[in-house]
C-alpha cells in the first residue's frame, strides 16, 4: 500500500517552489488550472513525495496560522541537521512556529510549524527509539 497526500494551498505555484527548495524535490507530473496555479503538482525525491493544488479557500490558511494546535501535520525526515535548520528557516518565514527546534526524546532536532500557506510540518533528523 502507498500513502500519498495532496496540501491545498493559496498560489500553489509558489506553495511547490519554496517546498522544492526548502526538501531538494523536484516537480514531476502537473496540470495547470486555466490561471496557471496547480489543479495538480507532483513533487517528490529518491521515490516518494507529496502533490499540491490550488486552494480556493484562503481562509484556511489564515485558520492554520492561528491554530494553537493543528489537527495534522506532515512529518518529514532530513538528513542532517543542516538540511532541517535550511528547511525550517524556509517554512517559518511568514508562517508561525509551534515548537522552536530542538531535541525530543526520540529525535536529536526537531520542529513543528505552520508554513504561509497554512501546512503544518513536523521536521526531524535521525530519528531512534527511546529504551
Amino acid at each position: 500500500m502507498d500513502f500519498g497526500a495532496t496540501l491545498y494551498v493559496k498560489d500553489s505555484v509558489l506553495a511547490a517552489e519554496t517546498y522544492c527548495a526548502a526538501f531538494g524535490l523536484t516537480v514531476g507530473y502537473k496540470v495547470k488550472n486555466d490561471d496557471g496555479t496547480y489543479l495538480h503538482a507532483e513533487l517528490g525525491k529518491d521515490g516518494t513525495g507529496f502533490a499540491v493544488s490550488e486552494s480556493r479557500d484562503a481562509k484556511a490558511a489564515q485558520d492554520a496560522l492561528e491554530a494553537g494546535q493543528p489537527v495534522t501535520s506532515l512529518g518529514i525526515s532530513l538528513e542532517s541537521d543542516e538540511d532541517l535548520k535550511r528547511a525550517y528557516a524556509m517554512l517559518s518565514e511568514g508562517g508561525h512556529v509551534l515548537r522552536e527546534l530542538g531535541p525530543l526524546p526520540w529525535t536529536p532536532l526537531s520542529a513543528d510549524l505552520v508554513d504561509r500557506f497554512g501546512v503544518c510540518w513536523y521536521l526531524y533528523v535521525s530519528q531512534h527509539r527511546p529504551d
